[in-house]
C-alpha cells in the first residue's frame, strides 16, 4: 500500500499562485507515476497533471499555467499553480500508480481544498 498527504491549499485571489505539495510514503518501490487530480462541485474528477521520470502531462486547461514536479529522494511531488483562474477552484488529490495519464493511477490522497475567488 501507498498512503498519500497532501498539503498546500488554501485561498488565493484571481491571477495569484499556489504550490501543492504530497508525500508518499508505505510501498512507493511500486510507484512509477504521480499526478494531480481535481474535482470541482457538480463535476467529474479530472487529471490535472502527471509525471513519470522526466515526462510530464497537463490537461489542456492547465497547460502554461500549471507546473508538476517529482522529487524522488524524498518522495514528493509538487505542483505549481500560477495565474489561477476561479474556474481552478477543487479539490486536488495526489495520485501515485503505473502511468502519468488517465486510468494510471491506483492510489490516492484525500484531498486538498483550493479556492480561488476575489
Amino acid at each position: 500500500q501507498v498512503q498519500l498527504v497532501e498539503s498546500g491549499g488554501g485561498f488565493v485571489q484571481p491571477g495569484g499562485s499556489l504550490r501543492l505539495s504530497c508525500a508518499a510514503s508505505g510501498s512507493i518501490f511500486s510507484i512509477n507515476a504521480m499526478g494531480w487530480y481535481r474535482q470541482a462541485p457538480g463535476k467529474q474528477r479530472e487529471l490535472v497533471a502527471g509525471i513519470r521520470g522526466g515526462s510530464t502531462y497537463y490537461a489542456d486547461s492547465v497547460l502554461g499555467r500549471f507546473t508538476i514536479s517529482r522529487d524522488v529522494a524524498t518522495n514528493t511531488v509538487h505542483l505549481q499553480m500560477n495565474s489561477l483562474k476561479p474556474e481552478d477552484t477543487a479539490v486536488y488529490y495526489c495520485a501515485a500508480g503505473r502511468r502519468p495519464t488517465q486510468g494510471g493511477y491506483d492510489y490516492w490522497g484525500r484531498g486538498t481544498q483550493v479556492t480561488v475567488s476575489s
